[in-house]
């Protein structure tokens, strides 16, 4: 097969995947209203949707008049960050915050229990060390708000029973265990005498988080290594319980309007939960490099798209990442320099030409853009169900939706797809009503932040 005969052939099924992944604005429409559609479900009955709309026994979230002490540890993938805030009791003030953050060895993502939450407390208990600029009243106990990002049960505001792991996770003894004990004991363990006050999932600590500085936030949207959303259900729509937060788990969505391709379909053979969190592993930023590198790897198989050899690392499952698929999305140096680099550094692949990196920026294209497009309508979904789709006579309030993490902090690319697609969705008339904000770090303030709406210490 000649280089020309390559070209044409890798170009061919590029082109039959870019197909799959069309997304036209009706398409679009049918996924936001089938999503409409699980959350009623998920709402109306326990077990019997693919959204588990989990209560999250938060009525009231943060007035601004919080003030004392108190700590956030955030888990939510392949990192956890530890916070710290004093918060100063009015106008919504945090008079001082620091952080730290902790990437998990992956061997403790399949272990134990007790070895993950160890290791969680042994980094919490070196972080409380350097506490001496932080004022805590004599005789008081730390408090903590723990964001805790994988589906759960939710028993009180801080418990909660593990329903399943997601996002690479796989730990057999934690399911159906109450995650706020496990963390307790481990806790206990390293001599720590602080509470859980609240348990909450990263799109609940982002809503509080959010709408702690933001009257107008509405909902709160995940998108990083995982993805989920959260909203501020009213009390005549949900038989279970009155009106409170609730997370939807939007990560489990499915629907026959998805496009879900040949490469979608094999990597969630390959994964850790076969045949859950689809929508997931569609849009999130653990997988959105994986399916990059397996178009890649059947263009080099069927085309000869890297040579006569296959190169073995195309095999090796996440060893592209996100972000450096990214990096290679954003290239704009003449001779798209980023991307060569990446592809030698990563997959060993050398001397590749302009014509071949052109187009593996375009395949990381089609990826993202699909991404970031079926967020847009899975949030328009969320706004269908709010009634915030459309603009009421009289009504002048704006709509926020506060997004945290990684992909959409930093893949600029597919943030301003993002953007535009929600924008194209709603129209002229409804799109200046609602606005997408980046809530920097807001799941890890929105965690403390409930804490101390949940203290023991009221009025400390």
């Amino acid at each position: 097969m000649t280089s020309s005969d390559r070209m044409t052939k890798a170009m061919s099924i590029l082109k039959e995947f870019e197909e799959k992944c069309s997304t036209p604005i009706g398409k679009l429409r049918q996924v936001a209203d089938a999503m409409t559609a699980e959350m009623h479900a998920g709402l109306a009955s326990e077990g019997g949707t693919k959204l588990k709309m989990l209560n999250s026994y938060v009525h009231n979230l943060p007035t601004g008049h919080e003030h004392g002490l108190f700590y956030a540890l955030d888990l939510g993938g392949t990192n956890f960050r530890v916070l710290r805030v004093q918060l100063g009791g009015r106008d919504g003030c945090v008079a001082k915050q620091e952080f730290t953050e902790v990437s998990i060895p992956p061997e403790l993502m399949t272990a134990t229990s007790g070895e993950l939450f160890d290791f969680i407390a042994k980094e919490l208990a070196r972080f409380i060390a350097t506490e001496e600029d932080f004022f805590l009243p004599p005789g008081s106990q730390r408090e903590l708000g723990f964001t805790f990002s994988f589906p759960v049960k939710q028993l009180s505001i801080a418990s909660g029973t593990l329903i399943r792991w997601t996002k690479g996770f796989s730990i057999d003894d934690a399911v159906g265990k109450d995650v706020v004990v496990e963390l307790t004991k481990a806790l206990d363990r390293q001599g720590i005498d602080m509470r859980v006050a609240a348990l909450v999932n990263g799109t609940i600590g982002t809503l509080a988080g959010g709408e702690y500085f933001n009257n107008d936030v509405a909902a709160a949207v995940i998108l990083g290594t995982g993805t989920n959303a959260a909203y501020v259900e009213r009390a005549h729509a949900i038989p279970k319980s009155g009106e409170m937060v609730i997370n939807t788990e939007w990560g489990n969505f499915r629907s026959s309007h998805l496009p879900v391709t040949e490469y979608d379909q094999a990597l969630d053979q390959d994964s850790l939960n076969v045949g859950e969190q689809i929508f997931e592993k569609i849009i999130s930023g653990m997988y959105l490099g994986d399916i990059v590198r397996r178009v890649l790897c059947k263009m080099a198989e069927e085309a000869g798209f890297f040579g006569d050899i296959v190169p073995s690392k195309l095999k090796t499952r996440f060893v592209l990442r996100t972000p450096e698929m990214s990096a290679m999305h954003h290239d704009t140096s003449p001779d798209l320099a980023v991307v060569g680099s990446k592809l030698k550094d990563i997959f060993g692949i050398s001397d590749t030409n302009l014509e071949t990196r052109k187009l593996v920026v375009d395949l990381c294209n089609i990826v993202a853009t699909l991404a970031a497009r079926l967020s847009a309508a899975g949030i328009l979904g969320i706004l269908k169900k709010m009634g915030k789709d459309t603009v009421k006579e009289g009504d002048k309030q704006r709509s926020v939706v506060a997004v945290d993490r990684g992909l959409f902090e930093h893949y600029t690319k597919f943030r301003s797809c993002l953007k535009s697609t929600l924008n194209e969705l709603l129209g002229d008339e409804v799109a200046h009503t609602v606005v997408i904000e980046h809530a920097n770090d807001g799941s890890g303030i929105g965690a403390a932040l409930l804490a101390a709406s949940h203290s023991q210490y009221p009025g400390v």
